[in-house]
């Protein structure tokens, strides 16, 4: 069986700083890998490559056994879940969530259909008018989440999401997310500095 994604001698340096050197790994339909280490090991930096928002100098990357590594983010099989949640402030809970489907041209019906199944999976039926600065910083997460489900990627990409959280709020999202994840099946690569935060959310 292909992969859902590859990443083949992956490298990046910044001028005289390597920041990713020569990495390969494979991940399986499903799965839930987590790259840990402390800051500057290079984690996001392989995230965002895989994401497209970072170039690799050299190595391949394949989704579903077809190279990216040149494809713009919008054009590859994947979502991210950034630190800060990354919301259009202007928008609403609705029409965040909705983003990433319009810019995929999906029709308007499956649209709507899609925001409602990715505000009930995420348990925020009834907020969809609302906007980023009316939400905690745990709904925003939840937000966030349901607007990269929402596009069903093969590839959920998550950096370091739950870092700028209190900890009873990581802890929730945390067993939201691993919920989430037994229920849907997706398949993620999760960065994170914390050791208990990997232990509890990840296959490998």
């Amino acid at each position: 069986m292909v992969p859902t994604l590859e990443l083949d001698r992956l490298h990046r340096n910044y001028g005289p700083v390597v920041a990713v050197d020569g990495v390969s790994l494979s991940l399986a339909k499903g799965e839930f890998l987590t790259l840990l280490g402390p800051s500057g090991s290079g984690k996001t930096t392989t995230l965002r490559m895989v994401g497209g928002f970072e170039a690799p100098n050299s190595g391949e990357i394949r989704i579903g056994g077809s190279r990216v590594d040149r494809l713009p983010p919008y054009l590859r099989d994947t979502a991210t879940i950034f630190q800060s949640g990354a919301l259009f402030p202007h928008k609403t809970v609705a029409a965040n969530i909705a983003f990433g489907l319009r810019m995929r041209r999906v029709a308007r019906d499956e649209i709507a259909r899609r925001v409602t199944e990715a505000l009930d999976i995420v348990r925020l039926r009834g907020m969809e008018d609302r906007y980023p600065e009316q939400l905690s910083g745990g709904q925003r997460q939840r937000v966030a989440l349901a607007r990269s489900l929402a596009v069903r990627p093969s590839v959920l990409l998550f950096d370091e999401p739950l870092s700028a959280l209190d900890l009873t709020l990581r802890l929730q999202l945390r067993a939201e997310i691993r919920r989430l994840h037994q229920q849907l099946g997706f398949s993620a690569i999760y960065v994170t500095h914390d050791q208990g935060e990997a232990m509890a959310l990840s296959d490998r």
